[in-house]
This record gives C-alpha cells, structure tokens and sequence, in this order.
C-alpha cells in the first residue's frame, strides 16, 4: 500500500494527499477500507504520480471541487485511463478544454464502496465549488473555499466574497470545532481554530 502518502486513517478509512503541481495543490483519496475501492479529490497536475496511486488505491472515480485550472490539469490523462470525472454543473464549463463525465448535485451523497460523502455546495471562490463531508468521521474536504486563516481567493470575476462569508457561516461553520478541514492547499485545519475569526475575515474583505 501507498503509506508514504496516508494521511488520516480510522478503522473504516484510510485518507492519502498528494501535494503536486506549480502552486501545491492538495490531491485527496479517499478509500473504504473494507471494500478496497476510493475516490480522488481533484485531478490537480502531476497526471502519473495520480496514475500511480489510483492503481494503487483502488480509486473508481475522480470528483473535483471545482473548475479553475490548478486543479484540472490530470483530468484529461485520468478520463483516458478510464476514470470517471464528476463537477458541479455550475463549473462544467470551467472543463471545457480538458472534459468531464457526471454531474455533481450539490447535495449529492457519494457512496465510495461503504463510505458516504456529502457534498455540500459552497459559492464564492466558483459558483459551483463544492465540498465535501465524510459521514462518521471528523473529515470535510474544502477545497479552495476554506484554508487556515480564511476563505479562498474572490477576485476572480464570478466569484464574491459575501457569497464564500455566506457559504462559509451556514453551511461549513455548522459542524463542531473538532471537524477537520482538509484544503485545496495547505495545511489542514479545524472548524474550532477558524470560526472565531470569522469577523475579522469580514472586516479586512478577503
């Protein structure tokens, strides 16, 4: 097994990252360990080390955050190599260029052999970002919508920053302070460490 990349492990997950690309993007697998099958969070870049560990891990099918371009780049080599690759509708048309196969409904669960991930739909950063909560576990995946010290990058222009405050305040500040969020980039965090900052977030704009 690929355990120099495990990550965050319980009796019923193992959780591998690879941080790969020019900018660091975070790439997460998510495996059921008593059925052997996974999921990739984000094709990012760096398309024969993703080869390599989906092989590795038994992943079936690859689901992106969302569309923008740091974290599509292994699409095109993941389809080619028979992986399916699911976005929100909303971003689709962010993978114009490099395809996509399903769509993700933003309140879609994601069954990866016997685990259940919530996806839950978080604007702002993109309008279709997504998340995504792993049942019975204290893992939530945020993509480029929540990093340690704040929400993810507004100025691109279909993205909003009260939009992501909102995303942020009602649909991911709801679970408790031991929930761990695991980013697009960078380090992992927790809901306890960042919530009380929320206000001063608001305050400085981005």
């Amino acid at each position: 097994m690929a355990t120099d990349t495990l990550h965050w492990s319980d009796a019923d997950v193992e959780v591998h990252k690879l941080v790969v690309g020019p900018i660091d993007n975070n790439v997460f697998v998510v495996r059921c360990k008593a059925t052997g099958e996974a999921a990739l969070l984000d094709a990012a870049n760096e398309h024969e080390r993703l080869l390599e560990l989906c092989r590795r891990l038994g992943v079936k099918r690859v689901l992106e955050t969302h569309g923008h371009w740091d974290h599509i780049q292994a699409v095109p080599a993941m389809r080619e190599a028979g992986y399916e690759v699911a976005v929100t509708a909303l971003d689709a048309p962010k993978l114009k260029e490099v395809g996509y196969d399903v769509f993700l409904d933003d309140t879609e669960v994601i069954e990866v052999g016997r685990l259940r991930l919530h996806a839950i739909h978080n604007p702002g950063h993109t309008p279709g970002s997504i998340s995504f909560k792993l049942e019975n576990t204290p893992l939530l995946f945020t993509g480029d919508t929540l990093f340690p010290g704040g929400p993810g990058n507004t100025s691109f222009p279909d993205a909003d920053f009260d939009t992501i405050i909102a995303s942020i305040t009602d649909k991911l500040f709801v679970f408790p302070d031991d929930t761990i969020v695991l980013p697009g980039h960078g380090d992992d965090t927790t809901i306890g460490a960042e919530r009380p900052h929320l206000e001063e977030w608001i305050e400085r704009g981005w």
